[in-house]
């Protein structure tokens, strides 16, 4: 028998390695540019892509799940005339708005179209799988619904909602290793999943840790196959200032740089000169990856390095212990509340999964989890990057930590916790979310005030709040944020039975027959902070109703 059948080679298959200058050689002027998102959420491919087409305005659609930081890089360097996202804001210390995509986008510079995360990944879904549309559970009820790629269809299966399919002309994507013929392998989680890379009309431009000789000892996390790639590129540290996590391959992992994080968010905040002389020290200047290694330094490196061992926040609990003795602030004590709220109604429904959304709602979501475990609920953290099982670690409360990871009891993507899971009919999930602005219906507000500012957009918030089987908002109470009726719903409130604020907890009541349409709020004062009834009264945006009990 001839043995040379059965050869396991990869055939004739191109080889696609090739420098990152080359690489992003396949982008063009006027296209639709995707930049995927997984846990990592920086990439050497951005900053080369930055670099070679700074100011040269070639209106660029920028089709991104999360812009943090990075997408203001692109907003001064004049590159892009319209945004495809779910979420455009900083990511750390805190989410919270960053004024120059709100500048861009009021003024009319930038154009924008908000989705929803699951919403963002699905419309592209559709398109890898040659689909004009799929269905969805999103967007209903909210003001996305008039986003021109939605719809609500009558179907002899009922009424659904449709995403139109859309597909980015390329793509960029940063892994762990990839092969010669451009096969990607990536750690987990993986937040977005790799649908825009899919369904990219001329393919895709990859970055990765390590190029490897054979992929197949790591068949089972390639998401990439060969002949969607035009182009890979070895880039370590391509993830910089993200990380990367886990040793599922010979990549070998490192921390997220939360100093530079830090960095880019104050000097974006500054004016153009200050931040242009940023730019040009990290983004300009370096002419290449070991460029822009060698400007990190060897030192900073090494720590990333150990930052992604897993007892690695052993040393920081240790040097930052608790502040016990300052006051508590509204954001805490509204935490509090909220922590306990949640423990209630997570001990009362006996919940699977508690999902923890951004900023104050995830530390209440860490502490009423634990708290409902202690009085024998069953109930595991989730989160929407991938997580499912997790345990939150101590100094370190950012909601997408990669150090909570190892504690995870799953690693998958945003697709299976907001499209699968809590969604499901055999999972019961209990929310908690934050809100920039709530309304007297429940309703979140996390993306615009029409005119006036720009907040964030939806993230994976919209997508909860639709599928849950309940919600939990904490926010602080005040006249701009606890309104009669929000201006923009990025998330319906249809599900929400509980708003804690550091001044108290209001819940849904039960309308009576007959009540319908009845001006009666929805929400009535079920406990409330020592001598503030009236400070509620005066703040709230709606008329105070008190409960019996209270």
């Amino acid at each position: 028998m001839d043995e040379s059948l059965f050869d396991q080679s990869q055939g004739n298959r191109a080889n696609k390695v090739c420098s990152l200058e080359e690489a992003i050689g396949h982008v063009q002027a006027g296209d639709a540019v995707h930049l995927l998102c997984s846990h990592t959420r920086w990439s050497a491919a951005a900053r080369a892509l930055i670099r070679k087409w700074w100011g040269q305005d070639p209106e660029w659609t920028l089709v991104m799940l999360s812009l943090s930081s990075l997408g203001t890089l692109f907003f001064r360097g004049g590159l892009v005339r319209k945004v495809v996202t779910g979420y455009s804001g900083d990511v750390f210390p805190n989410f919270s708005p960053n004024p120059r995509f709100g500048t861009a986008y009021l003024s009319g510079e930038v154009q924008v179209e908000h989705w929803s995360f699951l919403s963002f990944a699905q419309r592209m879904e559709a398109a890898a799988r040659g689909l004009s549309a799929i269905t969805t559970h999103s967007l209903a009820g909210s003001s996305m619904e008039a986003n021109q790629g939605y719809a609500t269809v009558d179907t002899p299966f009922g009424t659904v909602g449709m995403l139109q399919a859309y597909a980015p002309d390329i793509a960029f994507v940063h892994g762990a290793v990839a092969d010669a013929a451009g096969n990607i392998a990536f750690h987990p989680p993986m937040l977005e999943g790799v649908w825009g890379a899919l369904a990219a009309k001329r393919g895709v431009v990859a970055t990765v840790e390590r190029i490897v000789d054979d992929i197949r000892p790591w068949a089972h996390l390639v998401r990439i196959p060969a002949h969607q790639v035009l182009a890979v590129a070895e880039c370590p540290l391509g993830a910089h200032p993200g990380g990367l996590y886990g040793r599922f391959t010979s990549a070998e992992p490192y921390g997220e740089d939360l100093q530079f994080w830090s960095q880019v968010r104050e000097v974006s905040r500054q004016d153009d000169a200050a931040f242009d002389e940023w730019i040009t020290k990290w983004v300009l200047e370096p002419a290449d990856q070991t460029e822009y290694l060698e400007l990190l330094g060897s030192e900073r490196i090494s720590r990333l390095r150990q930052r992604a061992q897993s007892d690695s926040w052993k040393a920081d609990a240790a040097s930052m212990p608790p502040d016990l003795e300052s006051p508590a602030n509204d954001w805490e004590r509204a935490a509090i509340f909220g922590a306990r709220t949640l423990a209630d109604r997570l001990v009362a429904t006996q919940a699977d999964t508690v999902l923890a959304g951004a900023g104050v709602a995830n530390l209440a979501t860490w502490l009423g989890a634990e708290m409902a475990r202690e009085r024998g609920a069953p109930t595991v953290l989730t989160a929407e990057l991938g997580l499912l099982g997790y345990e939150p670690t101590l100094a370190d409360p950012f909601v997408f930590n990669h150090r909570a990871f190892p504690s995870a009891t799953m690693l998958a993507d945003s697709d299976w916790v907001l499209g699968a899971m809590i969604p499901g009919p055999n999972t019961s999930c209990v929310a908690c979310l934050g809100a920039a602005q709530v309304d007297a219906a429940g309703n979140i507000n996390s993306t615009v005030i029409p005119g006036k500012v720009f907040l964030v957009g939806s993230g994976g918030g919209n997508d909860v709040a639709t599928t849950a089987d309940e919600v939990v908002i904490v926010t602080t109470l005040s006249a701009k944020r606890t309104v009669s009726q929000v201006p923009y719903i990025t998330s319906p409130g249809d599900r929400v039975t509980r708003i804690a604020t550091e001044l108290g907890v209001f819940r849904r009541r039960e309308t009576a027959e007959g009540e319908a349409g009845s001006s009666r709020p929805l929400f009535e004062l079920i406990a409330v902070a020592s001598g503030m009834e009236a400070t509620i009264r005066e703040r709230l945006g709606w008329d105070l109703v008190i409960a019996d009990e209270c």
